[in-house]
């Protein structure tokens, strides 16, 4: 190793945050970003979580200092999701509680169209760290992962999205963004906005989880007040299924079709693409149903 390569690993080690605190440490970005993060050296992750140590609770401020100490960068995640009433307050008070004990670097989970992450998105920006906001399309893991997966293993994905068409973006995609921004300087005071490589429509969708899956799938689109009934009879209370169909009504209207170059341009590759995706979501047993005892 020369003397120029070893001066600048030196200061791009002397550069990268001591403690990454991931919120959201076990879910579907967080624990992807927390993996990949856990084989670098000199960085130590911390997660956030009820189950954490320290724990943390969005809802609880009385857990948010212990979880805070010593961290130098946060991947922010707020759950259950930007759009709902306050969030934008709560994750800018955090935002400002995080500055104030040190950190330097902000790293926001954001979605596409929503206004409610928009506010979320300045609160970040007006903390007073360096921010990047990564701003996503829909995550191909909702179909193996997340809500949609029932769906997919009863051969019906029911969604009030029309035609409409949305370039998924790959979990694992969004997480290697995280930690270029997180670890590498360039990114600050920049949105990365990440889709997939093309849009589909949930038919289309349906029909590559057909194929993938190996049982037929396909998609029944609804109306907002038709899926209130349908995720009421599933045991969601009314006022959240009240608001998912009507934050699902809002995005999925078309205004986040268009796809973008994101990945590209941050971790010069093309996006994956959701039959990819899905591929190894099958391969690793994403769809197998779990029997009593096993």
């Amino acid at each position: 190793m020369t003397t120029t390569t070893a001066a600048a690993a030196t200061q791009a080690v002397a550069s990268t945050p001591a403690m990454i605190l991931v919120l959201g440490g076990t879910g579907k970005t967080g624990r992807r970003v927390a993996a990949r993060l856990s084989g670098r050296p000199g960085v130590t992750v911390r997660i956030g979580s009820r189950a954490g140590t320290p724990p943390f609770d969005w809802d609880d401020e009385s857990t948010w200092d212990a979880v805070l100490d010593g961290v130098g960068a946060v991947y922010l995640v707020y759950s259950p999701d930007l759009g709902i009433p306050g969030a934008d307050e709560v994750v800018g008070a955090f935002a400002r509680r995080a500055v104030r004990h040190g950190v330097t670097r902000l790293v926001l989970l954001s979605g596409r169209g929503e206004q409610g992450a928009e506010r979320a998105e300045h609160a970040v920006r007006e903390a007073g760290a360096e921010w990047t906001i990564v701003r996503c399309a829909w995550f191909a893991q909702a179909f193996s992962e997340d809500f949609l997966r029932d769906g997919v293993l009863e051969g019906t994905v029911v969604l009030p999205a029309g035609a409409v068409a949305e370039p998924f973006v790959d979990a694992d995609d969004i997480a290697e963004v995280v930690v270029a921004a997180l670890l590498d300087d360039g990114h600050a005071g920049r949105v990365r906005e990440l889709t997939g490589p093309r849009a589909l429509s949930f038919a289309e969708a349906a029909a590559v989880l057909s194929e993938v899956t190996g049982r037929p799938v396909r998609y029944e689109p609804v109306s907002p007040e038709d899926y209130v009934a349908v995720l009421t009879e599933h045991g969601l209370p009314a006022h959240e299924a009240e608001f998912l169909a009507g934050l699902f009504a809002t995005v999925l209207d078309g205004r986040n079709t268009a796809v973008t170059d994101g990945v590209r341009e941050v971790l010069g590759r093309p996006a994956v693409e959701f039959g990819e995706a899905m591929r190894r979501a099958a391969a690793a047993g994403a769809w197998e149903r779990v029997t009593p005892g096993g």
